[in-house]
Order: C-alpha cells, then sequence, then structure tokens
C-alpha cells in the first residue's frame, strides 16, 4: 500500500473517530454524571469523566424517588400496543397505494404525503379534542390511538412494495393468489428490513414521547418514563446525578433493542444502496 494510500486512510479513520466522539461524548458525560460519588464534581474545567470510584446511589435514589417500575411498565405497554398497530396499519394503506389501481390513489397518496410536512404541534389541539370526544382522554387508549397511523410508515412501505418486480406479483396472480395472501406470503417478506427499521423508529419515538402523553393524561400513573423522567427532575431540583441516572436507566431499552434488530436495520441499508 502506498503512503499516499495509507495517509488518506488515517485521516479518515480520524475523522470518523471525531464525529463519533461528537455523537457519544453527551451520552458518556451523562454516564460519568450518574456514576459520579457525591465528593466529585459533576462539572469541571478540565472536564473530568471518570468517576472515582463508580457508584450506583444515585440510580437507587432515581429509582425509589418516583415509581420508576411502573412508568417502565407503563413505556412497555404503549410499546407493546403502538408498534405493532402502527407497522400493520401502516402495511395495510400502503399495499394498495402501491400495488392496486383506483381512482384518486395519487390524490391520496399526496394528501398522505403532505402531512408530513406539518408541525406536530399544529396537531395536538385536533387530536385532543377527538381523543376527548371520543371519551378516551386520560387513558391508555387515548396515547396509544394517534401513534397507530403515520405518514411516514405508509410512505417508507409503499416505496418498498413499489420496488417488488411487478413479475412476482402477476405471477402470484396468475397462480390464483388473491390479495391478502399476496401481501401476507410475498410483500410482508420482502420489505422484512424496511419493517424492522420501523419497528425500531416506532419504539425510539414512542418510548421518547413526551409531549402527547403530557397533554392528554391527568392521573400520574399512567406516565411513560419520558414523563418520569421529568417528574424525576421537578423532584429533585438541582440534583444532576440522580437526573442522570434515571435518564441512564430509561436509556438502556433502546440500546438493547437497537443491537438486537441492528442486524435487520444494515440490510435494509445495504438493500437501498443497491436499488
Amino acid at each position: 500500500m502506498s503512503l499516499p494510500m495509507t495517509l488518506r486512510r488515517a485521516g479518515m479513520y480520524i475523522l470518523l473517530t471525531a464525529i463519533a466522539l461528537v455523537f457519544v461524548g453527551p451520552f458518556l458525560i451523562l454516564l460519568s454524571a450518574g456514576l459520579k460519588p457525591a465528593g466529585q464534581a459533576v462539572f469541571s474545567f478540565p472536564p473530568d469523566v471518570i468517576p472515582r470510584p463508580p457508584v450506583l446511589d444515585w440510580a437507587v435514589e432515581a429509582w425509589t424517588a418516583i415509581p420508576f417500575p411502573t412508568y417502565l411498565l407503563n413505556s412497555v405497554i404503549y410499546v407493546g400496543v403502538t408498534v405493532p398497530l402502527y407497522i400493520v396499519v401502516s402495511a395495510l394503506c400502503a399495499y394498495p397505494l402501491a400495488l392496486m389501481t383506483f381512482r384518486g390513489k395519487n390524490l391520496i397518496f399526496f394528501a398522505i404525503l403532505s402531512t408530513m410536512f406539518l408541525p406536530s404541534e399544529v396537531m395536538l389541539i385536533p387530536r385532543f379534542l377527538v381523543v376527548s370526544e371520543l371519551g378516551m382522554a386520560d387513558t391508555f387508549a387515548g396515547v396509544i390511538l394517534p401513534g397507530v397511523l403515520s405518514a411516514f410508515g405508509i410512505f417508507l412501505l409503499r416505496q418498498t412494495f413499489a420496488g417488488v418486480p411487478r413479475e412476482v406479483v402477476d405471477a402470484a396472480r396468475t397462480d390464483g393468489c388473491h390479495e391478502l395472501r399476496i401481501f401476507w406470503h410475498v410483500m410482508l417478506p420482502a420489505a422484512r428490513p424496511t419493517l424492522a427499521i420501523l419497528g425500531i423508529f416506532g419504539f425510539i419515538s414512542v418510548w421518547n414521547s413526551f409531549i402527547w402523553p403530557l397533554v392528554v393524561l391527568k392521573d400520574s400513573a399512567k406516565y411513560p418514563v419520558a414523563l418520569g423522567i421529568a417528574y424525576l427532575a421537578g423532584i429533585t431540583g438541582t440534583d444532576v446525578r440522580s437526573l442522570a441516572a434515571g435518564t441512564i436507566i430509561s436509556i438502556i431499552p433502546v440500546v438493547i433493542v437497537f443491537m438486537i434488530m441492528q442486524r435487520h436495520v444494515l440490510e435494509g441499508m445495504r438493500g437501498a444502496v443497491k436499488g
């Protein structure tokens, strides 16, 4: 390998390492703050990020200061119900928009697509009014229902379904397969990487949801973990260590899910590059 090529590769690694530190740095600082003992300053210059020694006292305090297990369970319920429904509804809406022919199909698709450009805050009041009229305010269903339909999910799956060779669909129809069977046995397996990506995005979105649960919920026993962290901030005040430890606890499930599903994400990215 020539010297210019070696220098170019070394420079690339240095650049990528610097970019990685920019993104990972805040997480490392948060982890450091949650593990530092009481006698060690959280904020100092130059930065002192190594806890001496690491302690779990702040994690215990965060766990006991608020009903943390209840908030985690609530988030698990919200994710466990919302994400599967979100994927199913998005797939069922995307299939006819990609493979069927009917009057007004493009108009419907562009109408759905246009909602992606609306700020989410604009929809808060209309959603709250609808949920209230349905009698779902301050309920689990009121938190879950607005998250079931997503223009982004419909758009992504519609593009994936449209990329499946038309000959495969025509061959299935020639063999006597009805639309539901084509959807289940042909389209969903072909869209598996996209479904995995939607599942991860949906999990992160629901797990970190804050504004909508804050608007629709009154009973703190129904709070998700993101609202629980805000509640913890109100209780602990300036106690940064407990807040950092509680935030780390809330992040752990997201990291675990991403590590489990990262293979599917990479497959989806490779498929997008090939396409």
